[in-house]
């Protein structure tokens, strides 16, 4: 699990797959990620349709770096068998993940994994593609640690709050909104998945705010997702990309400072020491840990 392809994803751009215009505005857009949808924003009717507008977009747009996903409907559907076989067969050489949504348990995402082994095979792919999963149920949350081990696959956990309010019976407004509740509604939820996909060496992304024109509150959701440890959010609004690549990369300052207590604790080292002082902060190694958090980051963003 330790070994992924780690990938920048700090803005999770969410676009319908059933309109090549936006299809062609998220392949333009400055976002990190951007996953084509066949589920929610996608009416049944249209879905057939939009499985070939999205193989044609990822098989001809510019995407640039950014990391090219799809979004497939769960496996209780009657789309779910079909999205993951047209879209590999059409496209598969130039995509780089899956997001299954709304599994219950390990036993979905291993669904996934292994049709994707079998097709793989059968078009003699030269590259692996990669599985993301929402948790948006009760059950997947209960079952968060089974699921983040689950397959070899798997890059990322994803918090779903708009199903998973639903799911819990949760009164809300909007989604990514905590309502009338004291505090942070959804911390619980945010905490374990980060937790989960931590310990499996994954990466852990908050879902989506739907008040796009409440910047302030998108800002404070996703700081809140930041502070726990999760590495991005999704937005469902391209006036979300730009906070969220904000937020979620460290500062100039931030970069700046980890690299001289870096080299300040590299040279300590090498005089026999443990520990060194650095504008006023002791570095040692658990200090270095963080340090290179940073410098990770910073590193993956290109900073």
């Amino acid at each position: 699990m330790t070994n992924r392809i780690q990938r920048p994803r700090r803005s999770q751009l969410s676009v319908p797959g059933s309109s090549e215009k936006m299809l062609q505005k998220g392949a333009a857009s400055a976002a990190d990620h951007v996953f084509c949808d066949l589920e929610d924003a996608v009416a049944p009717s249209a879905k057939v349709e939009a499985r070939d507008k999205i193989a044609w977009a990822l098989n001809n747009l510019d995407w640039g770096k950014k990391t090219r996903c799809v979004r497939i409907n769960d496996v209780t559907t009657e789309w779910c068998h079909d999205d993951i076989i047209t879209v590999v067969e059409k496209a598969g050489k130039n995509l780089d993940t899956i997001m299954l949504t709304k599994p219950f348990s390990a036993a979905d995402v291993i669904f996934l994994d292994r049709m994707l082994g079998q097709l793989e095979k059968k078009l003699k792919l030269d590259r692996r593609i990669g599985i993301e999963v929402l948790i948006e149920e009760v059950q997947a949350l209960q079952n968060v640690e089974e699921i983040s081990r689950s397959s070899d696959r798997l890059e990322c956990l994803i918090f779903g709050m708009g199903d998973y309010s639903g799911s819990q019976g949760i009164d809300t407004a909007a989604i990514g909104d905590g309502g009338s509740y004291p505090g942070d509604i959804f911390h619980y939820a945010r905490f374990r998945i980060t937790m989960a996909a931590r310990a499996a060496g994954l990466d852990a992304v908050d879902g989506p705010y739907a008040n796009f024109g409440n910047d302030a509150g998108f800002r404070s959701e996703a700081m809140r997702a930041k502070s726990l440890g999760m590495v991005g959010k999704w937005a469902i609004h391209p006036l979300q990309i730009a906070p969220a690549l904000e937020i979620f990369s460290p500062d100039a300052r931030a970069v700046a400072s980890a690299r001289k207590m870096e080299a300040a604790y590299r040279d300590a080292e090498a005089q026999g020491l443990g520990a060194v002082q650095v504008d006023g902060v002791m570095v040692d190694v658990a200090v270095l840990r963080l340090v290179r958090n940073t410098l990770d980051k910073a590193n993956l963003y290109g900073l």
